[in-house]
């Protein structure tokens, strides 16, 4: 099942590292970049490729690094860890090149920051060492001028059907960076979700709850998938046809995708 919560931790507060990965994110992220002062990214750094070199088990870990800064993927794959690369301000496919060749097979999450990226979004998405795309909404803002929600709304499709069109999940939600305005954080958390997005990264452990509740199925879509699936893979619709659930809802083999994403 694709992860629904990622948690951000600064790379100079390795105090904080552990916490992170106990905190029950899907995924930690070792922040080089926005987190941390320009001269606290050397010791950031050094923080970060000391806890690669023996990471906790089981726990997904990504490691964002500044851009154009070629020692810090270097350094991060030294390590040998299993990690992925969250690589800022991606405008261009292109420049992923040089980036996926320092990466030497280490999974990409490229970040779209601005308008030029977001025009780029697909083929962004399509490059061969992209494993996911997310906006930074924070700087795409500020790169468009606007914070209005109907311009969100549309940079988030915008990547979204990129994502799928590339075959790539959906694109996980930016953070919400309002930590205590959990009401807040759930109604744009739920917005998100409607507009077919599949998870949120966050900056505090508080946000995680909210998010996890967010994005896990209720029971009716349960019931629901489960019917659809039972429906097309062991009833009449199956081979392609058509079906019937019980409350008279006529399902096709389009919504099987919808149904096993839903259960897992």
């Amino acid at each position: 099942m694709s992860p629904v919560s990622a948690l951000y931790v600064p790379g100079d507060r390795p105090d904080r590292f552990g916490k992170a990965a106990a905190s029950g994110a899907d995924v930690v992220i070792l922040d080089l970049e926005d987190a941390v002062a320009a001269d606290a990214k050397a010791e950031a750094l050094a923080n970060v490729t000391a806890y690669l070199a023996d990471p906790p088990p089981g726990i997904a870990l990504q490691v964002r690094v500044n851009a154009g800064a070629a020692h810090e993927i270097e350094a991060v794959r030294g390590t040998g860890a299993a990690v992925g690369l969250r690589v800022p301000k991606v405008e261009d496919p292109r420049e992923l090149d040089a980036i996926a060749r320092l990466a030497g097979g280490l999974p990409l999450t490229a970040l779209i920051e601005s308008a030029r990226g977001l025009e780029a979004a697909a083929a962004v998405a399509a490059h061969p060492a992209v494993r996911e795309v997310a906006l930074g909404e924070a700087d795409l803002a500020s790169d468009l001028g606007s914070t209005d929600p109907l311009v969100l709304d549309h940079a988030r499709v915008r990547l979204l059907i990129a994502a799928r069109a590339a075959g790539l999940d959906a694109p996980m939600l930016s953070v919400y960076p309002a930590i205590r305005d959990l009401d807040g954080l759930r109604a744009d958390t739920e917005r998100g979700r409607a507009l077919g997005l599949r998870g949120r990264v966050a900056v505090h452990p508080a946000q995680l709850p909210v998010i996890e509740a967010v994005f896990a199925p209720s029971e009716e879509e349960r019931a629901w998938a489960r019917a659809v699936v039972d429906a097309l893979e062991h009833g009449p619709g199956r081979g392609g046809g058509v079906a019937t659930l019980p409350d008279g809802e006529m399902v096709d083999p389009a919504m099987l995708g919808r149904a096993r994403r839903i259960l897992g």
